[in-house]
């Protein structure tokens, strides 16, 4: 930019009425109280949080990158979105607090705006675990920190634990996720592609969103439909596979509402299941409502996988175990945000909690060639409670109802 160039490098963009967030202003002023009190135990002086999760976590605003930079600016007496000039007034009509618009006009603008907000020479905190060696190096250059702080594994704890309007959500989620089961569900024939099942599930979660929430933003919400030979992976995308009696199916309803996820997960059979397949199905099933048993305030992430690691021994099938057991929920998506610190995993100590929010998703998958080939998997999720967990999924599992005739 040319000192004779009038456009800015960042500004205000004229004022907008603001529109309704997924939560009350004070919900979102306890939260920034959570994490001034994280900075002031590390001595940061300014928190700079730059991921997807965060930024929405603590401002209500979930970004769309695209390559562009955010941040979320936290000062102990205030908070500043830093958003894109690209997306004109959304930011600050999304969010909680104040919002910098940064231009395109000249390289480091997003710097700029963000050194306007936090200063230089001071004691920073920022997610490690999000920021890139070369945005790292753009930070020092423009802030100059006196030190760098990671803010990371607070902010994970702090959204680990749920307030009760996050337990609300999450509970609407799993609802909409059941909706979306029965509507996959219905779609399931032979001759029709995976596609075309995902499809009408989609569809359905996502006008049950908007009719649940008709002020929010709708974004996200997903469903993979894995059949036969596809089943083997929790994560393998959806194809044009024709569906066939006999196949082994894999249901997978995903609704997104303002960023949080919830999840419907089913093994389904489409005809008569063979004898192998019926009997890794029950005993996954066996291992599901094992581990759900498991769940409740006291027990640890390790102590609980461990547990359902005997009971799958005991039964000749840990070798086929695919992943953990479980992870938390909130906001969190399959390309940002994770709460690793709330994991069914050997290596995660962690002590559930009243007010965390997990899964029980035990998976075997049996190699192609081998009777019963592919991949079984249930998924709940459960609120820890006071003396157990309430499972606020309700769709059911296992062949008598999910056997497809």
């Amino acid at each position: 930019m040319t000192r004779s160039d009038p456009r800015p490098a960042f500004y205000r963009f004229p004022g907008e009425k603001k529109a309704p967030l997924p939560f009350s202003s004070e919900e979102y002023d306890t939260r920034l109280m959570g994490l001034r009190s994280a900075m002031d135990a590390t001595g940061a002086e300014v928190a700079v949080l730059t991921s997807m999760q965060n930024v929405a976590y603590y401002s209500g605003f979930l970004y769309c990158s695209f390559g562009r930079p955010y941040a979320l600016v936290v000062t102990a007496s205030g908070s500043v979105l830093i958003g894109a000039g690209i997306d004109a007034g959304q930011p600050w009509r999304r969010c909680h607090g104040e919002a910098l618009t940064y231009t395109d006009w000249a390289r480091d603008n997003f710097w700029r705006a963000v050194a306007h907000v936090a200063g230089q020479g001071r004691r920073l905190g920022i997610e490690a675990d999000h920021l890139t060696l070369a945005r790292r190096e753009e930070l020092e250059s423009f802030l100059a920190p006196a030190a760098l702080v990671d803010l990371a594994p607070a902010t994970m704890e702090q959204r680990m634990r749920k307030s009760p309007a996050e337990l609300d959500l999450i509970r609407a989620g799993a609802a909409v996720a059941d909706l979306g089961g029965h509507a996959i569900r219905a779609a399931v024939r032979a001759g029709t592609r995976e596609i075309d099942v995902a499809m009408a599930g989609r569809d359905a979660m996502e006008l049950e969103i908007a009719r649940r929430f008709p002020e929010a933003e709708y974004r996200d919400t997903w469903v993979w439909f894995q059949s036969g030979p596809n089943t083997d992976g929790a994560h393998t995308p959806l194809t044009g596979r024709v569906l066939q009696r006999g196949d082994l199916l894999s249901l997978n309803a995903f609704p997104m509402i303002s960023g949080y996820y919830t999840a419907l997960e089913r093994t389904m059979v489409l005809g008569e299941p063979d004898p192998a397949t019926l009997a890794l199905w029950e005993a996954n099933l066996a291992a599901h409502e094992y581990g759900m048993s498991l769940l409740k305030p006291g027990a640890s992430c390790a102590e609980i996988t461990h547990r359902i690691n005997d009971f799958l021994a005991e039964r000749d099938l840990l070798q086929y175990r695919s992943f953990g057991y479980g992870h938390s929920f909130g906001i969190l998506s399959h390309y940002y945000g994770r709460e690793a610190g709330l994991e069914l995993r050997e290596d995660v100590e962690t002590v559930l909690e009243p007010g965390m929010v997990i899964s029980m998703e035990p998976m075997l998958t049996i190699p192609e060639g081998r009777p019963g080939a592919g991949g079984y998997r249930e998924h709940d999720i459960l609120i820890v409670t006071g003396d157990g967990a309430e499972n606020i999924t309700g769709y059911p599992y296992g062949p008598g109802f999910n056997v497809i005739d």
